[in-house]
C-alpha cells in the first residue's frame, strides 16, 4: 500500500553513504527515511561483490562489502530510519515549503531536504559483446559479480578487467580456484598501485597467469556450460584458455533514471554540487557519494563519508531554521536517542 510520509530528510540510496548519511543526520536530531530501488539494504556493496574486500576504510585494513553494510546498519540504528525498498524515485516537486518525492510504488514522501546518495544510479554491467553470451549467463558460468567466494572453489577462472575489480578478485580467487588467468589489453592496469603490484607479484610466482595483450574473442562450450575462452590479440592471434567461469569487470553502465528530468545541473551523467555544502542547483537538494561531481572529486567511499557529514549539517538549519547548531565531538557528545 502507498505510504505518506513527512520526514526531516529523504534519503534516495541506501548504499554506503547514504547509510551514514543517515547516521549523521541522526546525530543532528534529524529523522530521515531511506528509499531504494533494490530489493534489500546495501547498494552496490551487496548487489555486486558482498564478498569483495574493500581496502580503504579507516580503521579497517580489510572488509567485506557485505560486512560493510552490516556495520553501517547497526551504526543508523539508533535513528530508527524508515526505509522503502525496491521502488525508484520517480518525480521531484516543491510544495508549500517542503520538497515532496514521488515513487514507483506511489508513495509520496514531504521532506526538508534531500539527499541523493544513488550511486551509480540505476546500475547494470558493461557487458562484452560475444556469441551465445545469455546462455551462459543463465547458467552462471559467465558472472559480473561474486557473491560467494567459496563457488570458485577448485575452479578454472578467467578474469576479464583491468580495474579494481578484477585486481582484487584475482588476488582473492588465487588461493582457492585451481586456476586463475587475467586477461587484459595493456599491461597497465587502472586498480590501486598497490594492488595492481600484489598482482604483479602473484604472477611472478605462479599464482596468477597474465594474458596479455589479450581481448575477449569468443565463448567455447554447449551453449551453457563452459569450456573455454577465446582470447585475440589486436593484431588477430588467438587462443584458448579452459575455463569453468568467465569474470567480466568492464564497469557499469549508468543510468539515473527520472533524475536527470529534475533541472539538476548534471555533467557526463554526474550531479554537480557546491564542494563545501554537496547542495544541487536546486536549494534544498544535496549530492553525495558517486554521483555528486566537483573539482577534485575523488570516488571513494571515505569522500562520500565526508559529503554525508557536510551534507548533513548544511541541512540543518533548513530542519531547524530557529536553532543555532552548536556542534560537539561525538566523543563528548555521545549517541542521541532517535530523533
Amino acid at each position: 500500500m502507498p505510504a505518506e510520509i513527512e520526514t526531516d530528510v529523504a534519503i534516495i540510496g541506501a548504499g554506503p553513504v547514504g547509510l551514514f548519511a543517515v547516521f549523521e543526520c541522526g546525530m543532528l536530531r534529524m529523522k530521515s527515511v531511506v528509499i531504494d530501488a533494490l530489493e534489500a539494504i546495501g547498494g552496490q556493496c551487496t548487489a555486486l561483490y558482498p564478498e569483495k574486500p574493500i581496502f580503504d576504510i579507516p580503521a579497517h585494513p580489510q572488509i567485506a562489502g557485505a560486512d560493510l553494510i552490516g556495520k553501517l546498519e547497526e551504526q543508523a540504528a539508533p535513528f530508527a530510519p524508515q526505509y522503502l525498498f525496491g521502488r525508484r524515485v520517480e518525480s521531484l516537486r516543491q510544495e508549500a515549503g517542503a520538497l515532496v518525492l514521488g515513487t514507483s510504488a506511489g508513495d509520496t514522501i514531504r521532506a526538508k531536504a534531500v539527499i541523493l546518495a544513488a550511486g551509480a544510479g540505476a546500475f547494470g554491467p558493461n557487458r562484452p559483446p560475444l556469441a551465445g553470451l545469455p546462455g551462459y549467463e543463465a547458467s552462471g558460468a559467465v558472472r559480473y559479480m561474486v557473491a560467494k567466494r567459496e563457488e570458485f572453489r577448485g575452479k578454472r577462472v578467467v578474469i576479464a578487467g583491468g580495474g579494481d575489480s578484477a585486481v582484487d578478485w584475482a588476488l582473492s580467487l588465487k588461493d582457492i580456484a585451481a586456476k586463475v588467468v587475467v586477461v587484459h589489453r595493456r599491461p597497465k592496469f587502472r586498480a590501486a598501485p598497490e594492488t595492481a603490484a600484489q598482482l604483479e607479484a602473484a604472477a611472478a610466482r605462479g599464482e596468477v597467469e597474465m594474458a596479455i595483450p589479450y581481448q575477449l574473442h569468443g565463448l567455447k562450450g554447449d551453449g551453457a556450460r563452459l569450456e573455454a575462452v577465446e582470447l585475440a590479440t589486436l593484431q588477430g592471434e588467438t587462443r584458448d584458455v579452459p575455463a569453468d567461469h568467465l569474470l567480466a569487470f568492464f564497469g557499469l553502465s549508468m543510468d539515473l533514471g527520472p533524475i536527470a528530468d529534475w533541472g539538476l545541473g548534471l555533467e557526463r551523467s554526474h550531479v554537480s554540487v557546491t564542494p563545501s555544502t554537496c547542495e544541487t542547483n536546486i536549494p534544498g537538494v544535496y549530492a553525495i557519494g558517486d554521483i555528486a561531481t566537483y573539482p577534485g572529486k575523488l570516488k571513494l567511499i571515505l569522500q562520500g563519508f565526508s559529503e554525508a557529514a557536510m551534507a548533513a549539517h548544511a541541512i540543518h538549519p533548513r530542519v531547524f531554521p530557529d536553532t543555532a547548531l552548536h556542534f560537539e565531538y561525538s566523543t563528548s557528545k555521545g549517541v542521541p536517542g532517535a530523533a
